[in-house]
C-alpha cells in the first residue's frame, strides 16, 4: 500500500516515523531545524495521519518496517538515517535488523518493544486516551484554550504539558481521534517484543524521558533487549514524546548519532 510521505530540505535523507495514534505532525517541533541539515522525510503509517487504513495490511512492527522500506525505495530513497518515536522507534529497529545495509543511523525516542514480558491485552490507559480523543475532537479547537482540557489530554504524556503549544495539542488530539489504525496496531504487537540483533556498524541512540508513563522504566525500558552498542540517554523532565518536551536535547542527540555537524 502507498503511504503518505512528505519531504523537507536537502541533504542526507533522515526518515521520521511517528508512534501509534500519532501522525507526522508530531515532528513539527524539530522539523524546522532538521531540514537545514537533512532531507527530512516524514511518514504516516497506515490508518494514521493522511494514510488510509487497509484491513489487508498487517500492522505488526516487522510488517510495517517492510512497508516503510518499500515506500521509501519507490521514491528512490535507498539509504537513510532513521528517527522514530514509540512504535516508530520499534519500526526503526526492525528496519535496521532486517536490512542493515540501508540504515545509516538510528535515533529511537521512547521506542516500544523493549519489554521482557510482552503485552497480552491492550494497555487500559492508552485505550481510554483514544476513546477520549474521539469524543472531544469536535470541541477540541475551543476546549484546548482552557487549562483543564489541556491537562486532561496531556498530563500523562508530558510533564511539561503546560508549555505545549496550542497547535501541537490540537494536532495530537486530531491525530489520535482519526487514527483508525490505532487498535489494529495495538493488537498486532500483543505477544511480541524486539529481540533481534543489529550490526555494530550502525550508530544507535535510544532516548527515554525520566517521566515516561506510557512506557515506564520498570517494565518497558529493558536495556538487555537493546543493541549492545546503543547509546542510552535519559532526559530529565521529559515524557513519552521527547521531541515535545526536550527538542533541543533531541536535536543534539540526532546530530551526534548521524555524525552531521550542527
Amino acid at each position: 500500500m502507498k503511504l503518505a510521505i512528505e519531504s523537507f530540505g536537502t541533504g542526507e535523507p533522515l526518515v521520521l516515523i511517528h508512534g501509534m495514534g500519532s501522525a507526522a505532525t508530531a515532528w513539527k517541533p524539530i522539523i524546522g531545524d532538521l531540514k537545514n541539515k537533512f532531507k527530512v522525510v516524514t511518514v504516516d503509517l497506515p490508518g494514521h495521519g493522511r494514510t488510509a487504513f487497509s484491513p489487508v495490511q498487517p500492522m505488526d512492527p516487522t510488517s510495517l518496517a517492510q512497508l516503510v522500506m518499500k515506500n521509501l525505495n519507490s521514491l528512490g530513497i535507498d539509504k537513510f538515517h532513521l528517527v522514530g518515536n514509540s512504535l516508530g522507534g520499534w519500526i526503526c529497529l526492525e528496519i535496521a535488523a532486517s536490512n542493515p545495509e540501508i540504515v545509516k543511523s538510528i535515533t529511537a525516542l521512547a521506542p516500544a518493544g523493549l519489554w521482557l514480558t510482552p503485552f497480552t491485552s491492550r494497555y487500559p490507559g492508552e485505550v481510554a486516551l483514544r476513546f477520549m480523543a474521539s469524543g472531544v475532537e469536535k470541541v477540541a479547537p475551543s476546549a484546548l484554550n482552557y487549562t483543564w482540557a489541556k491537562k486532561m489530554g496531556f498530563e500523562t504524556v508530558s510533564p511539561r504539558w503546560r508549555e505545549l503549544s496550542y497547535e501541537l495539542c490540537l494536532d495530537a488530539t486530531t491525530a489520535m481521534a482519526n487514527s483508525t489504525g490505532y487498535f489494529p496496531a495495538w493488537d498486532a504487537l500483543l505477544g511480541k517484543r524486539f529481540d533481534k540483533q543489529i550490526t555494530t556498524s550502525i550508530p544507535i541512540t535510544i532516548i527515554f524521558g525520566d517521566s515516561d508513563h506510557t512506557l515506564p522504566q520498570k517494565t518497558c525500558q529493558e536495556r538487555s533487549l537493546a543493541p549492545t552498542h546503543a547509546k542510552w540517554v535519559v532526559l530529565p523532565q521529559t515524557g513519552h514524546v521527547p521531541m515535545w518536551d526536550s527538542p533541543n536535547e533531541v536535536l543534539s542527540e540526532i546530530m551526534a548519532t548521524t555524525g552531521v555537524s550542527k
